[in-house]
């Protein structure tokens, strides 16, 4: 019998930490483990996160996988580690954290953003720059928003980590980053991939930023064998290869096999993602589309929503149902949510650009204003929001024939037909639904294999570990897609008011 080749997959996300067991021989996944984060908020729109539970939760999620999965952590050959994009890890001389770090969906620092945004030139000019429009969230102005909150600790700052970076500076002790990850900066110009050094010296003439950076990795280069007392921690040999890793949205790709044209990733998590592999960078003139890097070495066009699960959750919680109840109350109200419509950009907004806006209910009646009809309002206007990113993203040129759906809310079969029919496409799940987790794994299998095989292929890999669901493909209905059609257009029309 085969001896199995196990790899350790982790998704360090927002929510939390998810954790899975791989044989990369047979495409098996083999026990999963998870663990919870908190949340630091601010009504100014503060988002933060301390990153030592993020190690203490990738121990747990790690530790559980392993029991679950039944295997010797002895076996584990390597590891790769996803993480949230476009947070901020500040780290001093002495690789100690020097504040929480700033998450993708903090926005307390919108202000500095749009002043470095018109430095650039407006949206066109950062276009120009470096490929993309830098938003609200991304890394970029978190660094600038320090330096004026917090002049103590800009002064002390020695290394700029994103979180998947400094979950790889634990296990192994170097500061390093992946080009996808690192594109998603606003300090890296996607075309030459490389970082913008004089964009950092802008903020920061005296160089400190710049050398902060972190050494660039390949995302076929591993960055270095695990730490033996991290090894230890997570209960895994100390002989394992840690891989270079990436942002979540770009393992997600790899995790749903999206690493070739020709194929759309939706995602349904806190936030809604859609994406599209790309082999060569594909810039569109819209800001909203944000052309990073790939982490399987080509482009991967995105659209980021703010406001997906975390706007359901909050419905749900005001109702005071639990997951199976707001899903029933979903299925007993009708298509359009009898005339209620709901913009959900409790968060502010990134597609559509609109990071001041609040969420607003609109067309209440004394008929309409019912539980069900509030949760089929939710859900209508987070799906149209990604129905207005999958529009840019097709005006790209960037086509599929079915999406593969991903996240928490693929789990539902009603919302998986709501998707289908709001963007007029097939849909169908990866039967391993944590695909991020999935493709840190994969990815670890890839750097690890081409140590002994230089010319390995991600895509075999990929071909033997990404199995879809079949019981999930879920195909349009006519009738419901011109429906929807009408309902889409009103929220268009909606969106110019704000």
């Amino acid at each position: 019998m085969t001896q199995p080749r196990l790899f350790l997959g982790i998704d360090c996300g927002t929510q939390g930490t998810r954790a899975l067991i791989l044989d990369s021989h047979s495409g098996s996944v083999l026990g999963h483990g998870a663990a919870p984060h908190h949340l630091i908020s601010g009504a100014n729109g503060r988002r933060e996160q301390d990153p030592a539970q993020w190690l203490q939760a990738c121990i747990g999620a790690t530790r559980q996988a392993l029991q679950a999965a039944g295997v010797d952590g002895q076996q584990v050959l390597g590891v790769g580690i996803c993480g949230q994009q476009h947070g901020l890890v500040l780290l001093d001389d002495q690789g100690q954290v020097l504040r929480p770090a700033k998450l993708w969906c903090d926005t307390e620092s919108s202000a500095e953003n749009q002043r470095l945004l018109d430095w650039l030139g407006g949206p066109q000019g950062s276009l120009e720059r470096l490929g993309l429009a830098i938003a609200p969230g991304y890394t970029l102005s978190k660094l600038l928003w320090t330096r004026e909150q917090h002049p103590q600790v800009f002064q002390r700052i020695a290394h700029i980590l994103l979180p998947h970076d400094y979950l790889n500076f634990c296990l192994t002790g170097r500061y390093c980053s992946e080009y996808g990850d690192a594109s998603g900066s606003g300090y890296f110009d996607v075309r030459k991939r490389d970082w913008d050094r004089a964009l950092l010296a802008h903020i920061d003439p005296s160089g400190r930023l710049e050398r902060a950076l972190p050494q660039l990795l390949e995302a076929h280069q591993a960055v270095g064998r695990i730490q033996p007392a991290m090894a230890r921690q997570l209960g895994i040999s100390a002989q394992a290869l840690v891989a270079s890793g990436g942002g979540d949205n770009m393992l997600g790709a790899i995790g749903t096999g999206n690493i070739q044209p020709g194929i759309i990733t939706m995602s349904l998590g806190s936030s809604g993602t859609v994406y599209a592999f790309a082999d060569h960078p594909r810039i569109s003139p819209e800001p909203a589309v944000a052309t990073f890097c790939s982490s399987s070495g080509g482009w991967l066009p995105l659209i980021c929503t703010l406001n997906l699960t975390n706007a359901t959750t909050l419905v749900r919680e005001l109702l005071d149902l639990d997951l199976a109840g707001f899903n029933q109350r979903l299925a007993q109200a009708p298509i359009g949510a009898g005339g209620l419509r709901l913009l959900p950009f409790f968060n502010g907004e990134r597609v559509p650009a609109l990071p001041h806006a609040q969420g607003s209910l609109h067309g209440m009646t004394l008929d309409n204003l019912t539980q069900a009809n509030l949760c089929r309002a939710v859900v209508e206007g987070t799906t149209f929001g990604l129905r207005y990113g999958l529009d840019l993203l097709r005006a790209a040129g960037l086509h599929s024939q079915s999406i593969r759906l991903i996240g928490g809310g693929a789990k539902s079969p009603l919302w998986r037909q709501m998707v289908a029919d709001i963007m007029h496409t097939p849909v169908i799940c990866p039967r391993e639904r944590e695909a991020a987790a999935l493709g840190a794994a994969i990815q670890a299998a890839w750097c690890h294999g081409r140590e002994q095989q230089p010319t390995l292929d991600l895509q075999s890999l990929c071909e033997r570990c990404v199995h879809l669901d079949p019981s999930s493909a879920t195909q349009p209905r006519a009738k419901h897609v011109a429906a929807y059609e009408s309902l889409y257009q009103d929220y268009r029309q909606r969106l110019t008011t704000l």
